[in-house]
């Protein structure tokens, strides 16, 4: 028999498990002092099996043709589920991942190798630091994914940050960004207000209960100096197994409001989530 079983394993910051599913033959769920991380199936790089994780693939499924390779910034590792995806959607894409947990990285490395004729260069540093010295111009898609614990770091969230994205990134690229936020959604206006400060077009993608106050969750937004295909961008998430809204333009600008641009002595991590928002079923 070689029945997979969990492993566990003190990283950097905290405790790391792979958990396997047993639904699924190569298929692990990644967590992190008990907060799920991230979900990879081995065998099916481009099964998404979180919600927020399938709405990134949409937006990177709409970003250009399909099958186009792309130059690919990975801020926050994880298992690597969306590298792997781009790798599987996208062959010869190059890729740079930033993960500040240099345990992690190499307990998925070790666990969940990524494929051997996948570009994909690992970088153990702080997504910030290694942004601000990286090519400029060097990027089609850039991609936010930062989590300590369950809260985006502070230094994640202002203008000066949304410059070093925007430095980074070709003129017609992309960034997108996993967030998570509750009514009255502070720090997701503020969000929204900063990059907004650096780019003309703002996106974001979250199931419609969150958007009305009703839940805690994730939010995605996206952000870029050319217009996305909107229409097709919300024709996939509306009719995704876990069906999602896209605000932009005229409502997007209602919801921000009056919400200010982060400076950095301002600068807050994103709220902590409440028991049980994130736990595994």
């Amino acid at each position: 028999m070689n029945e997979a079983i969990p492993v566990s394993r003190v990283i950097d910051r905290g405790t790391a498990k792979l958990m396997p599913d047993v639904d699924r033959e190569r298929a692990w769920l990644l967590t992190v002092d008990g907060a799920p991380q991230s979900y990879v199936d081995l065998d099916e790089p481009t099964h998404l099996e979180f919600e927020y994780a399938r709405r990134l693939g949409h937006v990177l499924d709409t970003v250009a043709e399909p099958g186009l390779p792309l130059d690919v910034v990975h801020l926050g590792g994880g298992a690597l589920t969306l590298p792997r995806y781009v790798a599987a959607t996208r062959p010869g894409s190059r890729q740079r991942v930033v993960e500040y947990d240099r345990g992690l990285l190499d307990l998925v490395v070790e666990q969940l190798p990524p494929p051997d004729d996948a570009d994909i260069a690992l970088h153990g540093a702080d997504a910030r630091e290694w942004l601000e010295a990286a090519p400029a111009d060097s990027a089609d898609v850039l991609v936010g994914d930062v989590f300590g614990g369950s809260r985006v770091p502070a230094h994640l969230s202002t203008v000066g940050y949304a410059r070093a994205v925007e430095r980074v990134l070709r003129a017609d690229g992309v960034y997108l960004a996993n967030l998570a936020d509750a009514a009255p959604f502070t720090f997701l206006r503020s969000q929204l207000a900063t990059l907004a400060t650096v780019f003309e077009e703002l996106s974001l993608i979250a199931e419609p209960a969150v958007l009305r106050g009703r839940r805690f969750g994730n939010a995605v937004l996206v952000a870029a100096h050319q217009p996305l295909d909107i229409a097709v961008l919300a024709r996939r998430t509306a009719a995704d197994a876990f069906p999602a809204r896209v605000e932009h333009g005229t409502s997007l600008r209602a919801f921000i409001g009056g919400a200010a641009p982060v400076r950095e002595e301002d600068a807050v991590p994103s709220p902590e989530p409440p028991d049980g928002a994130f736990g595994i079923g």
